[in-house]
């Protein structure tokens, strides 16, 4: 009888030490469900940056160099947040290497800032559109957070004292951002209004 009694016993006991560890695994779970709430409905909350001072990174090009925006400072930058994976960034990216192509002996400086993505689709995108500006990856998304993005693609237009460029447009769009796939009217005036400052 003893050993019969030793055979429940362990039966019993391993249901409840499973049952334990979904209920832990059930727990962790609906608690990053809940930090990703929050962390969205923050992100919602704050609009994306369309004045002060531009907050200063990092980033490691997919060729290896490094760049940090404060050492940036006495030229007109443009950062465009992309992914490989978004459709309206495939539309923009010819526009933007040209216009790389047209401002760059002017001082233009043009980041690509690679969004949630893996290196080897993006390095794919930058070979398909002959992307020759420099592109990074945001690892940890640490930029976009800064600059609290709200998708894909967006643009942001800082001054040589590396301020968000200042004012509204015709349409009422702060000149700092572009959400969106940006059209070439509306890059040619912020980059003349960057080049004028």
């Amino acid at each position: 009888m003893g050993p019969m009694s030793d055979g429940l016993t362990l039966t019993e006991k391993k249901p409840r030490r499973a049952s334990f560890w979904m209920f832990v695994g059930m727990f962790a779970a609906i608690g990053i469900v809940l930090a990703l709430l929050a962390w969205a409905v923050q992100s919602k909350s704050a609009p994306p940056l369309a004045s002060g001072i531009a907050p200063d990174f990092s980033l490691t090009t997919f060729d290896g160099q490094d760049i940090r925006l404060s050492e940036l400072r006495g030229k007109p930058v443009i950062i465009n947040f992309w992914a490989s994976w978004c459709v309206p960034c495939r539309t923009e990216a010819p526009l933007l290497e040209r216009m790389w192509r047209d401002y760059r002996e002017r001082g233009i400086i043009l980041l690509g800032v690679d969004y949630v993505d893996t290196g080897d689709a993006a390095k794919q995108f930058i070979h398909e559109y002959r992307m020759t500006y420099p592109n990074g990856p945001d690892l940890g998304t640490r930029i976009s957070q800064s600059y609290r993005l709200t998708g894909v693609p967006e643009t942001y237009f800082i001054t040589r004292e590396g301020k968000m460029l200042g004012g509204i447009d015709a349409n009422g769009r702060a000149n700092a951002n572009w959400i969106g796939p940006i059209s070439e009217d509306a890059l040619r005036e912020r980059i003349e209004r960057l080049l004028s400052e």
